[in-house]
């Protein structure tokens, strides 16, 4: 009987010696419990608390990944998307995250969920897929004001997908091919424009110097020359044949 007792007594020690000895890592913290009443936070390193009395919950210091699965958002202009997001966030207070709120995890991914599809539909079709930038600050400031009497930071939030219909993605295929076109005609245009003023200045310094003209001409001639042609013409200045023409004018009548 004696050694069963002593057996007992041994068992019984390492259990309390085993729930009231906790080694927290550096980024971690405990949340200690007295009787149900809130202590000071302990750790990080060696903790040693009251069995029985004490309850430790262990919180982890780190930043948090939390994905936002797809939500369905019907955008400000009546088109239906699905969008995923993903979430980077941290304790900065323990005590409130165990608090304030029974599971800090599960709540920070519900009003993430809620916030993308509140925001993101308020705005265009075209601002969601053109200001990434200003919609992943306006949906970290909304979620961290929601979370920040929890002691949660957040500290970024990336916008992930946004799948289109189908229909939808043809329809901004067009637009695309429609809007290069509209830009390479006006290029093509604006270029017309700049060569046809060039042109007006050279016609103009060519009528002052009629032996420009003839230079030109002869400068003409001689590539056409170069390209092997079987058949050239050549313009005739009308003053030569002007005498011919009167001449033949007279005889007819």
């Amino acid at each position: 009987m004696n050694y069963m007792g002593l057996l007992l007594a041994v068992i019984l020690g390492i259990y309390l010696l085993s729930a009231a000895i906790y080694i927290l890592r550096e980024y971690e913290r405990g949340v200690v419990f007295r009787l149900g009443r809130l202590i000071p936070t302990r750790g990080p390193g060696l903790v040693i608390i009251l069995p029985l009395i004490d309850r430790l919950v262990r919180v982890s210091l780190r930043i948090i990944a939390l994905e936002v699965p797809s939500q369905d958002v019907i955008t400000k202009d009546n088109i239906s998307v699905k969008v995923s997001a993903v979430i980077y966030y941290r304790v900065l207070n323990s005590d409130k995250a165990i608090t304030q709120v029974e599971d800090f995890h599960f709540a920070t991914s519900q009003i993430s969920q809620t916030t993308l599809r509140s925001v993101l539909g308020q705005v265009q079709l075209d601002d969601l897929l053109a200001k990434r930038d200003e919609l992943n600050a306006l949906l970290q400031k909304i979620i961290d004001e929601h979370t920040s009497p929890w002691g949660i930071k957040v500290t970024t939030v990336e916008v992930k997908n946004v799948d289109l219909p189908s229909d939808m993605m043809r329809a901004i295929a067009r637009q695309a091919e429609a809007e290069r076109e509209r830009r390479a005609k006006v290029i093509h245009a604006e270029g017309e424009y700049q060569a046809s003023h060039k042109l007006a200045d050279a016609a103009a310094i060519i009528g002052t110097q009629p032996i420009a003209l003839q230079l030109r001409f002869l400068q003409t001639l001689t590539e056409v020359a170069t390209e092997k042609n079987s058949t050239i013409i050549l313009p005739i200045p009308i003053d030569l044949i002007e005498p011919f023409m009167r001449k033949l004018k007279k005889e007819v009548e």
